[in-house]
């Protein structure tokens, strides 16, 4: 879906606060800021929402004409000439593929038709589709050669969902650091990141939600230069013949994750990095997840089960009373 352009008033609030609210990736999004000079807010809004509008044009699986579309139009048959910005895409995508051990793969899309959840509700997929899809998949079958990429097999398919959002909430904070900007919250659809304070506190306040009752909060932090990003399946399931299917899937299986995590926070320096942990967590369970969260000693996880959460503590430090 394209950026949709704000409304031209960013009218600061009491606190110096711009708010800028629009849709882009498929998702509500929303950034505040604070900055004095009003053409510069409104130039960074219109850099903000042209950089999406751009990224969208060019990631989106949903737009037929879209580079990514065109890969994956061409799978089995022809390589496709990509530019600098989709290289570096493909260069993260095989970063995290291996860094993840394959639990963040780009190649999932032929899985993600399959779980199609306009669907799934109503006809659970045979195992033998899932089986099929799954032999799909792999981010080691995709060929690369200086400026084109080859999907060796006709169905293959290409999805940044497991790393674009954040991504992009990288890119917009630096843009904002270019105008100058050191307070902002950025959010695009509960991707976050937060940068110096929000005018009263020297932070932001973000909610964690509750993976166990949907839209209520089980706490706030107070967050400053991080980025804060969840993974759970608590807002797309379904129940069928007894079994809970949600939407975050295994690489390793083709399957929904069941494990009986239900959600799982990462406050890391770059939102990047707290997605791509957050969803790696949440697929590896409580046990094998938080021994993962041990070893990256920079980061901060809460990850909520059916049996309770598990904080490390790092992460209590951020915690604090909503204000």
């Amino acid at each position: 879906m394209q950026a949709v352009p704000p409304e031209p008033d960013l009218a600061p609030d009491p606190r110096g606060v711009r708010r800028l609210a629009f849709r882009a990736l498929g998702t509500p999004c929303n950034i505040q800021f604070r900055l004095t000079e009003e053409k510069a807010a409104l130039l960074f809004a219109a850099e903000a929402i042209n950089w999406l509008s751009d990224f969208d044009a060019k990631c989106s699986r949903f737009r037929p004409n879209s580079m990514v579309s065109r890969i994956n139009e061409a799978a089995g048959r022809e390589w496709v000439a990509v530019d600098a910005e989709m290289e570096r895409l493909l260069d993260i995508a095989d970063g995290l593929y291996f860094l993840t051990t394959g639990l963040i793969d780009a190649t999932m899309l032929p899985l993600l038709h399959v779980w199609d959840w306009k669907r799934v509700h109503t006809r659970l997929p045979a195992a033998e589709e899932v089986k099929n899809a799954h032999a799909l998949t792999g981010w080691k079958k995709v060929q690369r050669r200086k400026g084109a990429v080859f999907l060796p097999t006709a169905g293959m398919g290409l999805d940044f969902g497991g790393f674009g959002k954040e991504f992009a909430v990288d890119q917009l904070a630096a843009i904002a650091k270019r105008f100058g900007i050191r307070d902002a919250l950025i959010d695009l659809g509960r991707d976050i990141m937060a940068l110096g304070g929000n005018g009263v506190h020297p932070f932001w306040h973000v909610g964690v939600e509750d993976g166990i009752h949907p839209g209520q909060c089980r706490g706030g932090l107070g967050v400053t230069n991080r980025a804060v990003a969840s993974s759970g399946d608590y807002a797309r399931h379904f129940t069928h013949n007894g079994v809970r299917y949600g939407h975050i899937l295994d690489p390793r299986t083709g399957w929904p994750v069941g494990n009986e995590m239900r959600a799982v926070t990462v406050i890391a320096p770059s939102c990047l990095e707290a997605g791509v942990l957050s969803t790696s967590i949440f697929i590896l369970g409580g046990k094998e997840g938080m021994l993962l969260a041990g070893r990256s000693p920079h980061i901060a996880v809460s990850a909520q089960t059916d049996r309770g959460v598990l904080d490390t503590r790092e992460f209590v430090r951020w915690q604090v009373r909503a204000a």
